[in-house]
């Protein structure tokens, strides 16, 4: 099925120090995962306004983003490139965090609502819902108005290393993703 592979990779997040350590920078602890374990170098490009890197994973070219222009903008960056590269939503894949699991659950989907995450909420307004998901549980703080502060404050260490290891759980179904063999992809990380 080679026109179900996956083609682009983003990871939603904010850029800058102060935002690094924040529960909605789940995204781009993704991608630094990602980057680290395929030895990937981002490099910042204006035109895909974020950093930016290719990597060929089970033989196919990737493109990988972290976009650089604030979560709810997200969507204009994942845009510039896919268009540029004629990469259809559906090989696009999007990390991002998720209120409703838990810490240390990953959950994978295609299409769906924004369910209020600024950053899906631009994706699909740029991209349409037919992208797929992969959604990095940050748990959720029992109140509406409480998620702005708890998805911009800075994880406690036990969560951040539930975050990691659904994270390493996922990359290694990574290459189940790319070559589009989704439900084996998400019958290994819907596992226990």
């Amino acid at each position: 099925m080679p026109d179900k592979n996956i083609q682009l990779i983003v990871g939603l997040g904010n850029p800058g120090n102060e935002y690094e350590k924040t529960r909605h920078n789940a995204g781009f602890w993704f991608i630094d995962q990602l980057t680290s374990r395929y030895n990937i170098t981002l490099k910042n490009e204006n035109k895909f306004s974020g950093d930016v890197g290719r990597v060929t994973i089970s033989s196919q070219p990737v493109w990988i983003i972290k976009p650089n222009t604030f979560m709810n903008k997200s969507g204009h960056a994942i845009a510039q490139l896919s268009h540029f590269y004629k990469i259809p939503p559906e090989q696009i894949l999007v990390v991002h965090d998720e209120l409703d699991l838990d810490p240390g659950i990953v959950k994978l989907k295609q299409g769906g609502g924004h369910g209020g995450h600024n950053g899906l909420r631009d994706s699909i307004a740029q991209l349409g819902k037919n992208f797929y998901r992969l959604r990095l549980g940050i748990g959720h703080p029992g109140s509406k108005e409480q998620v702005v502060g708890f998805v911009l404050g800075k994880t406690p260490q036990s969560e951040k290393q539930l975050i990691d290891s659904a994270i390493d759980k996922s990359l290694e179904s990574l290459e189940l993703i790319i070559q589009g063999d989704m439900q084996k992809a998400m019958n290994q990380i819907h596992s226990k």
